[in-house]
């Protein structure tokens, strides 16, 4: 019991920092939306998760882990199908300089955006999951 309390709240701190830091993640509801598509998002990475990491052994293996990005960008649409409120927009990133370093001003399609919250999702409860042992 312990621990699905732990992954719902880490599921849903994840799905709140992303929706406040990529604006291509919106939600209409407010918290009752971010509590059920973190509820519905624990259940994804429980059930379907597990057969999708199995279905795409070999092609995981080929690629030395690095396709494991897409299936997490897959439970991030399938979350989105699920959930009508929490959608996936394009939007423009407006570009930055960090310390000399520019990154220009790039077009994000819903591709784009699922790939950006999907890695941001993955990091930010990878880090909570290693903080709450």
């Amino acid at each position: 019991m312990k621990s699905i309390l732990r992954n719902f709240l880490i599921n849903l701190a994840s799905l709140t920092l992303t929706a406040r830091l990529i604006p291509g993640l919106v939600f209409d509801g407010g918290f009752k939306t971010l509590a059920y598509s973190a509820v519905i998002f624990m259940f994804i990475n429980i059930l379907i998760v597990p057969i999708l990491k199995i279905m795409f052994l070999p092609l995981n293996i080929l690629t030395l882990g690095i396709f494991s990005w897409a299936i997490n960008v897959l439970a991030l649409y399938i979350l989105t199908s699920v959930v009508p409120q929490l959608k996936l927009v394009p939007y423009t990133f407006p570009g930055a300089t960090i310390q000399g370093v520019i990154i220009p001003q790039i077009e994000l399609n819903v591709l784009y955006v699922a790939i950006v919250a999907s890695f941001m999702i993955g990091f930010t409860s990878h880090l909570l999951h290693w903080l709450a042992k």
